[in-house]
């Protein structure tokens, strides 16, 4: 038989720093989730990917028990990292934050095609694109 699915709770964690204080604590602290046990799952899981966000989608059961798959990097973490930035442009429209070359965008599309709804790699990296420009970045050849 099937356990019963109580909740699922979405985080945004870096990899391999996961810690029972906020904001892991509190959101499986209230399911009754053993959370140390989903710290040394996750922490493991992504030790080698360290200095990482990390999008994680923990799946509650009824029995207090859990799942948890982590996902790819969101894709805004990825291009601020190519573009070494630290934010995005305030006006976006009219103010350049910086640039970013279409091979790095290219490399930004391959890491989040798994989790993107894109059938190719060209529509990954128009995706990408759109996500480059509402940041204010500029889009060089190279």
């Amino acid at each position: 038989m099937a356990k019963k699915v109580v909740a699922m709770v979405k985080l945004q964690l870096q990899a391999g720093q996961a810690t029972p204080s906020p904001p892991v604590g509190p959101a499986l602290g209230q399911h009754g989730v053993n959370i140390m046990e989903f710290c040394k799952g996750f922490n493991e899981k992504t030790k080698n990917q360290e200095g990482t966000i990390i999008p994680v989608i923990i799946t509650i059961f009824s029995d207090r028990s859990f799942t948890f798959i982590t996902k790819t990097p969101p894709a805004t973490f990825l291009i601020k990292r190519a573009a070494k930035l630290a934010k995005g442009s305030h006006n976006p429209r009219k103010e350049v934050a910086g640039s970013i070359t279409r091979s790095q965008i290219k490399e930004i599309a391959q890491i989040k095609m798994p989790d993107l709804n894109a059938k190719d790699l060209q529509g990954a990296i128009k995706i990408i694109e759109g996500s480059v420009r509402s940041m204010g970045l500029e889009i060089t050849e190279g």
